[in-house]
């Protein structure tokens, strides 16, 4: 059997916040395997954007063990942390952070730059990355001439440009409508049945029904993880 993509194990993180220590996780056990559909789900203030900082490397616990494709990131350097990053992990956010006065093509191409790859190369792969979530014919526009929902399709090419481990999305719909956010799911589904590792983490019970399998952390603390019948 395979190692699983993720591990943590009794994972905290602590804010020092003058006399007194915010405790955003308290004791953390999280296993994901490599292809699983996966939702973390949670009220305001209940650490799962901590957590999800955490899962992306963007963040170091203040104690515990996290095993991220067997390596055990919990201690490593920023510099370290950058290289495990750019190496496993594609981000998906609410805003789409997309650079409003660069193309789509170019936005998208922009992760593979720091992977060294010639131009013709990079172009091969974001052409082909544009065409898999159906942006194939809008790699010269940019992003203020796009729908939402194509905008955030932009933003999911530009995660998966380099080939990530884990897709990483940060309640992806929410400047969505309803109709959009359902297109923007359905290809998240895809992705996963091609063998993609999505986790989602978001507040919404219509998105997290998405997954196969949803993680509810209150107060620091998951509290129950529910495997959805395929």
């Amino acid at each position: 059997m395979s190692e699983p993509l993720l591990n943590l194990a009794g994972v905290w993180k602590t804010y020092d916040a003058g006399d007194l220590a915010v405790h955003a996780l308290r004791g953390v056990d999280l296993v994901v395997e490599r292809g699983e559909y996966l939702a973390i789900m949670g009220p305001s203030g209940s650490g799962k954007s901590t957590l999800m900082h955490i899962l992306g490397c963007l963040d170091t616990p203040t104690k515990g063990s996290y095993l991220l494709a067997g390596e055990e990131v919990a201690n490593l350097a920023r510099g370290r942390l950058a290289e495990l990053r750019n190496k496993f992990i594609g981000f998906v956010f609410q805003a789409f952070n997309l650079l409003p006065r660069a193309s789509v093509l170019r936005n998208v191409e922009l992760p593979l730059l720091y992977g060294g790859l010639g131009r013709e190369e990079r172009l091969a792969r974001t052409r082909q990355i544009l065409a898999r979530v159906g942006l194939a014919e809008r790699g010269h526009s940019r992003p203020n001439q796009l729908s939402g929902g194509q905008r955030q399709r932009a933003a999911i090419a530009r995660a998966l440009v380099t080939d990530p481990a884990l897709l990483l999305a940060d309640e992806p719909t929410g400047n969505l409508d309803q109709a959009t956010g359902a297109e923007v799911m359905q290809l998240f589904d895809e992705l996963n049945r091609a063998g993609q590792t999505v986790i989602l983490v978001t507040h919404d019970p219509a998105v997290a029904a998405h997954a196969k399998r949803t993680v509810r952390i209150v107060d620091g603390l998951v509290e129950q993880a529910e495997k959805v019948a395929a």
